[in-house]
């Protein structure tokens, strides 16, 4: 015969509900009411469903890795501001499907800074996404053939937030062109995008090969949009030179 804990456990099961440590939620409050066991036991699932939810949402995001804005060395690189990037950092923007481009050289945190913010996006529950742009153009132009491309745009499309890095450090050919084109067309007014470049909006064109379609990518992309020019030495390179001592 089964015990009642099992019996609980089993009912649970069957509603797709995750077994309870009965003893760790109910430790010391022994005293407690019917109802407000059954308010405890319920405010315990939920948070537990919380916890499951974030986890997902931060597999899906496929973050290389989690940045945090006061991990950032504002005192190296002064070109942005930490009241800037604290007043991005309420997430209000997102709503309204605004977008955020850092340019700049390569090393001068860039990414650092766009992986603070979708981390903060993540922490308040948004669904997002990190994808290097040339990941990105794998995805598209496999989509259609490919079961986990195809997912994996599936989600982008419904994400809320998405990060296309590394824009511009290879060129395109003119299908990869028309299907960024396409993919900024179809994310416009709807979901926000963080791009990284390590190109001025003036050399666009080079990169993407057209003078028309890189103005109508921008054309969309700028609209509503923050723009954060970034200037200075790569962190790295300097960080690497002070450790080894090289001039």
């Amino acid at each position: 015969m089964l015990t009642p804990l099992e019996r609980v456990n089993n009912l649970l099961s069957d509603l797709r509900i995750a077994p309870v440590d009965f003893d760790a939620v109910f430790a010391g409050k022994n005293s407690l009411s019917p109802l407000e066991c059954i308010e405890l036991f319920l405010l315990e699932e939920q948070r537990l469903r919380i916890l499951k939810q974030n986890l997902l949402r931060r597999k899906r995001a496929n973050l290389p890795a989690e940045k945090a804005l006061n991990s950032f060395d504002f005192g190296f690189q002064r070109s942005v501001s930490k009241e800037q990037m604290l007043r991005l950092s309420d997430m209000t923007w997102v709503e309204q499907a605004y977008n955020i481009c850092f340019l700049g050289p390569p090393g001068v945190g860039k990414t650092h800074l766009a992986l603070s913010l979708v981390v903060q996006g993540l922490d308040l529950g948004y669904s997002v996404a990190f994808e290097s742009l040339n990941n990105l153009m794998t995805i598209l132009k496999t989509a259609e053939i490919s079961g986990s491309s195809k997912r994996r745009l599936e989600y982008l499309r419904k994400a809320a937030l998405i990060v296309v890095d590394e824009v511009g450090f290879m060129p395109l050919t003119p299908g990869e062109a028309n299907l960024f084109f396409s993919f900024v067309s179809a994310m416009a007014e709807k979901t926000s995008l963080i791009i990284t470049s390590n190109k001025g909006f003036d050399e666009w064109a080079d990169f993407l090969g057209d003078a028309t379609i890189t103005t109508a990518i921008l054309d969309r992309l700028i609209h509503h949009c923050e723009i954060i020019n970034m200037t200075g030495n790569s962190y790295r390179l300097e960080h690497h030179q002070s450790i080894t001592g090289d001039s």
